[in-house]
């Protein structure tokens, strides 16, 4: 932007030939170091995703998981297996998975 308009600038005669040629060096390496910081902080932590992220995660038992029901996590309803039992409403932590299954237990 700041490029945009130094050369906006230098069109409408607002600095003569010489200082308009030093703004519009000045504002494109400004351009080109906004840019090369922007790239660097994007690329410093890794996506999160997949299934596994969500190890560790609380849930709330949407159908009876005796052993199998389902659990709403992070507005998605998941595959659960809770071996010792859950009713609905329940609060319940993510242990592990098997597949798309979530292996869950009470809180």
């Amino acid at each position: 932007m700041l490029l945009i308009g130094a050369i906006l600038l230098l069109v409408f005669g607002v600095l003569g030939p010489t200082w308009g040629a030093f703004v519009i060096v000045v504002a494109a390496v400004i351009e080109v170091g906004e840019t090369a910081f922007w790239i660097w902080l994007s690329k410093r932590r890794r996506v999160r995703v997949g299934a596994e992220t969500l190890i560790g995660a609380r849930a709330t038992v949407a159908t009876a998981c005796r052993p199998e029901g389902q659990v709403r996590l992070r507005g998605e309803l998941w595959q659960a297996r809770c071996e010792s039992g859950a009713d609905p409403g329940e609060a319940v932590v993510v242990r592990g998975r098997d597949g798309l299954t979530l292996l869950v237990d009470r809180v």
